[in-house]
């Protein structure tokens, strides 16, 4: 059982230098502080498991696979510079915070939000919203920024000393980074480098992957992880192996109804052709698999798996760059 009189706080971790921070200036003060983490098809808690470990603390890890779907989907607040809907995110989390903090008896939230850090997504009105359309504005403290804005419950009843609180304002990152020289923080997650919904790449195969099939499932959307990405004339989707590994991951992503093309004999990649298709769907992946196999431009085998059974065919290559257009 905690000590009834300690002082504990659930703060958000990404394991991002901002959140350590936030952390180590709420055990200044002797507060007992738990990490929170989500997880997605967008985002891991690696980094903050790292980061937890860095600070000898508790981390709670909460998948939000579902939640985070549906908002970018359909994000209330709408996108940044790639498909990442980060106020309505960070108010989903907020909320879910919350929500573990009514239930486990924890005094307050925290995040390692920077007011201005970000021109978009923390200026004072998108702090504000955040904390307003996540339910719980009151218990919502930013230790980073928190002089610069307006005191909180824990505040207000002398569980946090405002005055041992920071007012770090702005992109300049030299007073972070002199906070964790003095803290003895070596190891980080850089800003934004654990969302997939900020790299233009996957961004780009999320908007087409969405634009052709909007009720689109989170394993449709784990997908876009891996391989090479076409979309064929019909508007069927075919992902083409890399190397073993991602050919290793497209076999086991498989689902019924889906057809894989593997050139088996020579090597070269395993190519998902995803449901539903056309039989002329399978003739053109099968050319794809062999421009992408180490043929040296020779008509390769392929072996060809079907919903309904399993076959081989011969294919032909073509020019590499003959695909360009149908690259995501």
């Amino acid at each position: 059982m905690p000590d009834i009189c300690k002082v504990r706080a659930l703060s958000l971790l990404s394991g991002g230098l901002d959140s350590l921070l936030a952390v180590k200036v709420l055990q200044e003060q002797g507060i007992e502080v738990t990490g929170l983490t989500f997880t997605s098809p967008f985002f891991g808690a690696e980094n903050a498991r790292r980061g937890a470990d860095q600070l000898g603390i508790e981390l709670v890890v909460c998948d939000i696979t579902k939640e985070m779907v549906s908002l970018v989907k359909n994000p209330p607040h709408g996108y940044g510079k790639g498909m990442n809907p980060c106020i309505d995110c960070h108010s989903l989390m907020v909320k879910k915070a919350g929500e573990f903090m009514e239930r486990d008896g924890f005094d307050f939230i925290a995040t390692g939000e920077v007011l201005g850090e970000r021109p978009m997504s923390q200026n004072i009105q998108s702090l504000s919203t955040v904390a307003r359309d996540s339910g719980y504005a009151g218990y919502l403290l930013r230790p980073l920024s928190a002089k610069l804005l307006e005191p909180t419950k824990p505040e207000r009843e002398g569980k946090v000393d405002r005055e041992k609180l920071l007012a770090i304002e702005g992109r300049s990152r030299k007073p972070q980074m002199a906070l964790a020289t003095k803290y003895g923080i070596t190891s980080y997650l850089q800003p934004a480098g654990g969302c997939l919904l900020t790299d233009p790449a996957f961004s780009a195969r999320l908007r087409d992957l969405l634009k052709h099939d909007p009720s689109a499932t989170p394993e449709d959307i784990r997908l876009l992880r891996m391989g090479r990405h076409f979309r064929l004339a019909s508007g069927a989707k075919a992902i083409v192996g890399r190397d073993e590994k991602d050919n290793r991951r497209i076999e086991e992503a498989a689902r019924e109804g889906d057809c894989l093309v593997v050139s088996d004999i020579t090597p070269g990649p395993v190519v998902l052709l995803t449901a539903p298709f056309d039989p002329a769907d399978v003739d053109a992946v099968a050319q794809l698999c062999a421009s992408f196999a180490d043929n040296r431009g020779e008509e390769i085998d392929l072996e060809v798996r079907l919903p309904s059974e399993t076959k081989r065919m011969r294919a032909k290559p073509s020019e590499r760059s003959d695909f360009d257009a149908m690259r995501i």
